[in-house]
């Protein structure tokens, strides 16, 4: 299914909550003189406009980055990507986890390979990434990550954001993450999930457990953008999460909750 478009829900609480944990993620990792591998499955179209029809049909970036920005410090890299991208496209630009990871990994030293299977966010995601080095692929994202892992470098991280769209995707992505983890047995693997009133994301939790033994989840709860929203929360899974990322996710989780 490819219905699903992330510009209605672009700049809302959990992308903050999942690009600030991203942007601390990468920033660690570029801090060691090392070369990476930066892997997307679902990238999407790599930068959003806040003022387009679809984002403000929803207000979720209204209540989201427009509330939460200034809770980070200068110092993170989160407000960094987000500085960057608005120099380049704007002062209404909202940057995906693709362009976040272009401002923050290292040019000429780190690897960038995207995934986006829906043709015109696959398009849009192309302008985006040009000139960066990157390499965007049209086609499913987990098959590229089982085509590609191991990478070269070996370092990396594989960054696996989907829509859940298909309600199949709870048991079987948690299932395709371990079979790349035993493949790529050095990557930080990294698992975006919402966290919905019915509690869907109890079950996928459940299924990492039994399948990436070692997997930390970092939560936060918020108030639905808007009445009858099913989304309450957002959560992160991480495998092989570096020294540093827990007490980095549960700063973040307590700025959140100031909203």
């Amino acid at each position: 299914m490819l219905s699903y478009q992330h510009g209605f829900h672009a700049g809302n609480l959990a992308d903050v909550h999942k690009h600030a944990l991203l942007a601390w993620l990468l920033d660690y990792m570029t801090a060691k003189d090392k070369p990476l591998s930066y892997i997307e499955t679902h990238a999407g179209r790599g930068m959003y406009d806040l003022t387009a029809p679809a984002a403000l049909k929803t207000g979720e970036a209204a209540a989201g980055i427009a509330r939460a920005e200034g809770l980070f410090a200068g110092d993170h890299p989160y407000p960094r990507a987000l500085v960057a991208t608005r120099a380049e496209h704007g002062p209404n630009a909202y940057p995906g986890s693709p362009l976040i990871a272009a401002h923050l990994l290292r040019a000429g030293m780190d690897r960038i390979t995207l995934a986006e299977l829906h043709p015109g966010e696959h398009d849009a995601l192309s302008r985006v990434m040009a000139g960066r080095g990157a390499r965007v692929y049209k086609r499913d994202g987990l098959d590229m990550a089982h085509a590609l892992c191991p990478p070269k470098p070996r370092r990396g991280v594989l960054m696996v954001d989907p829509s859940y769209e298909v309600k199949t995707d709870y048991d079987i992505i948690p299932r395709q993450l371990g079979q790349i983890a035993r493949k790529w047995n050095v990557g930080v693997l990294v698992l975006w999930y919402p966290i919905l009133r019915d509690g869907p994301h109890d079950a996928l939790k459940a299924r990492l457990q039994a399948d990436l033994p070692g997997m930390s989840c970092f939560e936060t709860r918020f108030a639905p953008a808007r009445p009858g929203h099913r989304m309450i929360g957002s959560g992160m899974a991480v495998l092989r999460a570096p020294w540093g990322m827990a007490d980095a996710a549960a700063h973040v989780a307590q700025k959140l909750a100031q909203l």
